[in-house]
C-alpha cells in the first residue's frame, strides 16, 4: 500500500514541528544540563531542526542534490553522542571501545568518500556503522544504569530519556537506510519514509519528557 505525496509531506512538516518544539523545550530547561557535557545536547538539537530547514532551502533554490549539508550534519552529530555517552560512561573498557568507534567512524567516512560523492550521494554505510556503534553505546550506558544505583531516579534521568529515543529511532532506521539506498524501486517505499517520520516523531518525544520529567539535580 502506497502513501500519497500529501500525506507524506504533511507528515514531513509535523515531524519538523516535533524537532522545533524539541528545541524549544530543551532550551527552556536549560539549567537541567548546562553543568555537564549534555549542555551540548540543546545545541545539537537546534542543529538539527535548522539542518532539515536547509536542506530544503538547498533543494528549493540551489541544488537537486542537498547531499552534503547531511553528510557533514551526521559527522557531527555522531561524534557528539559519542563524546557525550564515553563522558558518562565509568567503566574503562566501554570508554575505550567509544575511543575505537569514533576513530573506526571517521576512518569509514574518509574512505567512502572515495567511492561515493559526499556533494550529491548520502553516505549509507559510515551512517549504518555510525548507528550500530551507537546503539553500542547506549547498551553500554543502561548496562552501567543497571548495575547502580542510578536505577533507582532513572524515571527523572535526562540522558535516559535521551537514550531511549535516540535507541528506538537508530534501531528502525538502520533497516530504513539499508533499504532506501539499494531497494528505492520497490513498492510502497513511501512507506518506509513514513515510518522515519514516525521514529523521528517518537525521537524527539522522548527528548520533551526527557527535558520536562526530569530533575534539575539527578545522577547520570
Amino acid at each position: 500500500m502506497d502513501i500519497s505525496r500529501e500525506f507524506l509531506i504533511t507528515s514531513l512538516n509535523i515531524g519538523t514541528f516535533i524537532q522545533f518544539l524539541a528545541a524549544i523545550i530543551s532550551t527552556i530547561y536549560y539549567r537541567k544540563c548546562n553543568n555537564t557535557i549534555l549542555k551540548y545536547f540543546p545545541i545539537l538539537l537546534w542543529y538539527t531542526f535548522l539542518n532539515e530547514i536547509a536542506g530544503i532551502l538547498f533543494i528549493e533554490y540551489f541544488s537537486r542534490f542537498n547531499a552534503i549539508i547531511y553528510n557533514i550534519y551526521h559527522l557531527i552529530n555522531f561524534t557528539v553522542l559519542f563524546l557525550i555517552f564515553k563522558n558518562f560512561l565509568i567503566t574503562k573498557k566501554h570508554k575505550n571501545c567509544i575511543k575505537i568507534f569514533i576513530i573506526i567512524y571517521i576512518g569509514s567516512y574518509i574512505i567512502n568518500g572515495f567511492f561515493e560523492n559526499y556533494l550529491v550521494e548520502f553516505l549509507s554505510w559510515p551512517y549504518i556503522i555510525a548507528s550500530s556503534f551507537l546503539i553500542v553505546c547506549i547498551s553500554f550506558y543502561f548496562i552501567e544504569i543497571l548495575n547502580s544505583q542510578k536505577v533507582l531516579s532513572v524515571k527523572k534521568n535526562l540522558l535516559v530519556w535521551i537514550s531511549i529515543g535516540l535507541l528506538i529511532y537508530y534501531i528502525g532506521n538502520i533497516p530504513f537506510k539499508i533499504v532506501k539506498n539499494y531497494y528505492t524501486d520497490i513498492d510502497g517505499i513511501t512507506i518506509l519514509f513514513f515510518i522515519n517520520v514516525v521514529l523521528t516523531i517518537i525521537m524527539n518525544i522522548c527528548f520533551i519528557i526527557g527535558f520536562i520529567w526530569s530533575d534539575r539535580k539527578q545522577l547520570y
